[in-house]
């Protein structure tokens, strides 16, 4: 089996120190609008970013949302380190893998998933996991690219062999079909732009 999780933290080390403004973050950034606009609509007081990467969606949801507790887990060190420069002490943040958090069960009110789903070798055991570490009714939020049928299953032949960890990139179905296996309910699926998903899901 190729070792996607080593990719993705050698990918991920090294474009963390230009990842907020270059070409390789630019589908994330595409994403922070919506994504800030749905967590300011929602009441909350302990929010994980699984995936967190360089911290830009905490840093900008703690500017909206001051006196939340901000979380964020990462599996690279580099994009940890750049998460801690900019966000100081305002979230704590973690060198982790999603497939085994370490964090208490029912432990928080939001958990976001941005761009790193596609990364994942293993995606219900992260949902399972997300799912352990949800409060009753909390909700998770998955963001990821989405691209069209034929060439979604065209991309998904080659994907494998990126050397930046990629996995598979996901249908509706698919992703539906994940959640009602690691027990999420009231799942709702949205495209926020040509290339992007949001699926909203509470525990």
């Amino acid at each position: 089996m190729r070792n996607y999780k080593d990719k993705s933290i050698s990918s991920f080390n090294s474009q963390a120190k230009n990842y907020d403004v270059d070409s390789n973050g630019a589908h994330a950034r595409n994403l922070y609008k919506p994504l800030i606009k749905k967590l300011k609509n929602l009441n909350f007081n302990t929010i994980l970013d699984v995936g967190c990467g360089t911290g830009s969606i905490l840093f900008l949801l703690l500017y909206e949302k001051e006196n939340i507790k901000a979380y964020g887990l990462d599996i690279s060190e580099e994009m940890l380190n750049v998460a801690k420069e900019k966000l100081k002490d305002k979230a704590i943040l973690t060198l982790g893998d999603s497939e085994n958090m370490p964090y208490k069960d029912e432990f928080f009110d939001v958990v976001i998933c941005t761009d790193s789903f596609h990364h994942y070798p293993n995606p219900l055991n992260v949902l399972k996991e997300i799912h352990r570490t949800l409060k009753e009714r909390g909700v998770l939020i998955i963001c990821d690219y989405w691209t069209y049928f034929p060439k979604r299953q065209f991309m998904n032949l080659f994907i494998p062999f990126s050397k930046d960890g990629d996995v598979r990139i996901y249908s509706q179905k698919e992703i539906c079909n994940l959640l009602q296996r690691a027990n999420f309910k009231d799942i709702n699926w949205n495209m926020i732009n040509k290339r992007t998903y949001m699926v909203i899901a509470s525990k």
